[in-house]
């Protein structure tokens, strides 16, 4: 079984910054990817970065490019999302997400963390 852990939520005023954390434990063989995911009240959970472990490479949801960098340290299978120049609108719940492939699995399953609360007052 794998566990993702974020921390770093809160409440900002906007233009302010926040930096998330996300560590992933457990049986982990390898990761494929690692991302953010956020849901604001009555709107569906939407994509907003994520980082390929294989070509290193990021994207970003086009509300939060510029502003927003994922970043990973693979050694402690952690990711993080440095959120700057927060707006309202960035108000939601922040959720962890990862590909892994555990020891003994011939296949990978997507993880999910338990969310952060993240308020961006105006």
């Amino acid at each position: 079984q794998v566990q993702l852990v974020e921390s770093g939520g809160g409440l900002v005023q906007a233009g302010g910054s926040l930096r998330l954390s996300c560590v992933a434990s457990g049986s982990i063989a390898s990761i494929n990817a690692m991302g953010w995911y956020r849901q604001a009240p009555g709107k569906q959970r939407e994509l907003v970065a994520v980082t390929i472990t294989s070509s290193g490479a990021s994207n970003y949801a086009d509300s939060v490019k510029g502003r927003f960098t994922i970043s990973r340290d693979n050694a402690k299978n952690t990711v993080y999302l440095q959120m700057n120049s927060l707006k309202p609108e960035d108000t939601a719940v922040y959720y962890c997400n990862a590909d892994v492939r555990s020891w003994g699995r011939p296949y990978d399953l997507i993880y999910w963390g338990q969310g952060t609360q993240v308020t961006v007052s105006s």
